[in-house]
Order: structure tokens, then sequence, then C-alpha cells
């Protein structure tokens, strides 16, 4: 790889609108990212986070912790609603201390350190599979608390159980599609609107949701914008769709996100 876009050109994308699709409390740090390069950035937010329909099973755990002796955290959205919900039910930090933690990727690490928690184990690139290597066997004949959102894929739960570990899988939260998204949809690709030159997806519920929102709109997917994926399970999901990303992140976190941004806009669009 030719280096970070910081470094190699400051104004790597200036003259570029480049769309975000990330949760609006999310989009941020990747959107301050791509302007710091000076790229045009339209922020439409295809996830929104909401409580889960019942917090029983999360209740239930956070009041008996000390049945686990592993907690795995799979979001930075995961972490937050667990936040919140210790501060509600009055659990402190100190009843996880003597949980080791994981967490699928350096951004749901962060947020657990902010939240007071030390993290034992981060995988190098941000996909499930990538934790379960990480783990390896240091699961077997553990218990797990597995916080995640409600509606997720089961390769963490399934693969962990097949190594010998008892895993209580938790809604914290669930993500929703934000309805004044749809507006912002039919002003930026209905008719006299300019399709940004790049979209950019995080995860496979951004793309799933972004084009059930290009649906309810009533407006086509440009084919002159380009889809730029974060990691191989987000392309796979935009093949299923069929729509090839030009490019995807590598490492697979927002700094390679942003670089296959200004690879995909350097090969595709000069």
């Amino acid at each position: 790889m030719s280096g970070s876009p910081l470094t190699r050109n400051n104004q790597a994308l200036a003259g570029k609108t480049i769309l975000v699709t990330r949760a609006r409390q999310q989009a941020g740090q990747l959107s301050e990212k791509l302007r710091a390069l000076g790229a045009e950035v339209v922020e439409i937010p295809t996830i929104g986070v909401a409580p889960p329909e019942s917090y029983a099973e999360l209740d239930r755990a956070l009041g008996n912790l000390s049945q686990y002796q592993w907690l795995i955290a799979t979001s930075a959205n995961g972490v937050t609603a667990l936040a919140c919900r210790l501060e509600l039910l009055g659990v402190g930090v100190g009843d996880f201390g003597h949980l080791k933690v994981a967490a699928v990727g350096s951004a749901t690490a962060q947020a657990l350190l902010e939240m007071g928690l030390e993290v034992a184990v981060t995988p190098t690139e941000y996909v499930a599979e990538s934790l379960l290597e990480a783990l390896g066997d240091q699961v077997c004949g553990q218990r797990v608390l597995l916080a995640r959102a409600a509606v997720a894929r089961d390769v963490i739960p399934d693969e962990l159980r097949a190594r010998g570990a008892t895993v209580d899988v938790v809604d914290a939260y669930r993500t929703v599609i934000p309805g004044d998204s749809v507006t912002m949809i039919r002003t930026i690709f209905g008719p006299g609107g300019r399709p940004p030159d790049v979209a950019t997806f995080t995860s496979s519920s951004t793309v799933t949701n972004f084009l059930d929102l290009l649906r309810e709109a009533g407006v086509a997917r440009p084919e002159s914008m380009r889809a730029v994926s974060i990691g191989p399970i987000t392309s796979r999901t935009l093949r299923e769709y069929g729509w090839e990303p030009v490019t995807e992140g590598d490492p697979h976190d927002l700094e390679g996100l942003v670089e296959a941004a200004v690879r995909a806009l350097e090969q595709f669009l000069q």
C-alpha cells in the first residue's frame, strides 16, 4: 500500500462528493477524515439505534455477572447501550472486574475503555472471524456474555459453542431505519439532485438499509456512484444485491475505508 492518504496528499478528495451512510451518532469521525482530504461529504444515516423489544434478558445477565468469565461486545452502539443500562440498574463497572473482555474492532474497544473496562482481546481486523481467531481456545469451558444488536450474524456464538463455551446472547439494542432519511434520499437522488461520486458502507446493514431507502423513495441507484466497502462481509452483501464494490478497506476500519475511497477516486473517477 502506498501510504496513508493523510500523508500522501492532504487534498486527495478535493472536488469529489462522498456519501456516508453510518448512524447519525457515528458518522462524524468518518466524515471528518474525508473532509480533511478535501471531500464534500453527504451524510444520510441508514441506521438508527433503538431499545430492544425487551430488556429482560440483558437485565437478568447484568444481575448475575458472577456466572460469566467473558464479555464480548460487537459494536460501539452495543457498548453505549450497555453503559446506559448499567447506570439505570445501578450496576457498577467494578462488577465486571473478574471478566475478560473482547471487542470486535478498535472503535468498540475504545468505547469499552471509555466505559472503564480493560479489553483483553481485540482482533486486527473488524470482522467476526478475526475475533474468533484472536480468541482461539481461550473460551473453552467458559461462560460468555455476548451483548449485541437484536438481529445479527450467528457466526460468533455458533463457533464459540463449537469450541466448548456456554454462550448467552442478549439484545442490548436494535437497529432501525431513520424516517427522515427517505426525504434526504429523494432530494439527493431524485430529479435535479446530484448523486455523490462514491458511497461508503461500514456494515451489511448500511447496504441493505440504503437500498431499502432508495426503493421507499422511489428512486433508482445511480449507475455512476461507486460503492466502497469497509471489509469482506460488507462487500459480500453489496454483491448479493448486484453492486460490485470498487474496493474495500484494508485494514477493515475507518482509516482503511478512507484509504479505499481515495483509491477508488484515483482509479475510476479521474
